[in-house]
């Protein structure tokens, strides 16, 4: 009976101790894992949308349908040039398609109607020409140096007076019935989170405070192109210039007809 229980407590005695052995030289008789080389990223963290941004000026839809009351869909971007270059004509006259451009129409609209707020509109995006005659000037340069000639506002008259007679209505409905395509190339243009009317009407209002020269407008020719020689005039925009290479009459004209564009376009009613 003893030397069994002795026999025994001396096997629980050794497998105590070869458990505390094992214990004590864990890291030599198991070795951890190597580190791996480089450090595992961390998982994505789940992307949140952007709350959408609402717009200062909405655009309710407007919706066409024809004799039969079908819903007339609007195109795809890329093949709307015959659709909106017909709306411009029915609003503007057959006297338009002389100027017009016949490509990408609706994207040269809005990036025109974008950059007119900015310093200058690249030629690639008018969705007009340029007008038939040149650019009118008095002076020789020198002593006598330039400025803008009073035969240089007669060629936008015509331009001016396409624009003037436009009903507004119908301006507004083809705006209107157009949009989603308008935001769309408005989107394309790198502004996917903002909104195409909050612009146009900020544009129009760098229009209407255009200044009006009291005489005749200076000119300075460093290189090819004019500029003005007052400063506050040279740094104005780019659709400040252009009503300020129209004259006073004709700007005034046409910011009569952006006045109440404007009014209209940030009071839009479904």
């Amino acid at each position: 009976m003893e030397n069994n229980e002795a026999r025994w407590i001396f096997l629980g005695l050794l497998v105590v101790a070869g458990a505390t052995a094992i214990w004590l030289f864990r890291d030599a008789l198991f070795p951890a894992p190597p580190l791996p080389t480089t450090i595992p990223a961390p998982p994505p963290a789940e992307e949140i949308p952007a709350p959408a941004v609402e717009p200062l000026y909405p655009v309710p839809p407007i919706e066409t349908r024809d004799t039969q009351g079908e819903l007339i869909p609007l195109p795809p971007l890329d093949e709307s040039d015959a659709y909106f270059e017909l709306a411009l004509l029915e609003l503007f006259g057959p006297g338009l398609s002389a100027i017009l451009e016949n490509e990408l129409l609706i994207e040269r609209t809005v990036g025109s109607l974008d950059n007119l707020g900015r310093e200058r509109v690249p030629e690639r995006m008018r969705p007009v020409g340029r007008l038939g005659s040149s650019f009118e000037f008095d002076g020789t340069g020198g002593d006598v140096g330039y400025m803008i000639s009073e035969r240089n506002y007669v060629r936008y008259e015509e331009t001016v007076a396409l624009f003037e007679q436009a009903n507004l209505d119908e301006m507004i409905d083809t705006y209107r019935r157009f949009y989603p395509l308008l935001q769309e190339a408005y989107s394309l243009l790198g502004y996917p989170e903002k909104h195409f009317n909050d612009r146009l009407v900020a544009v129009l209002d760098t229009l209407l405070a255009t200044p009006e020269p009291s005489g005749p407008v200076e000119l300075v020719r460093e290189h090819v192109l004019f500029e003005y020689r007052d400063p506050s005039l040279e740094s104005l925009t780019a659709g400040q210039k252009l009503l300020i290479r129209m004259g006073n009459d004709n700007a005034g004209r046409v910011k009569a007809v952006l006045e109440e564009l404007r009014e209209r376009l940030s009071q839009l009613e479904p």
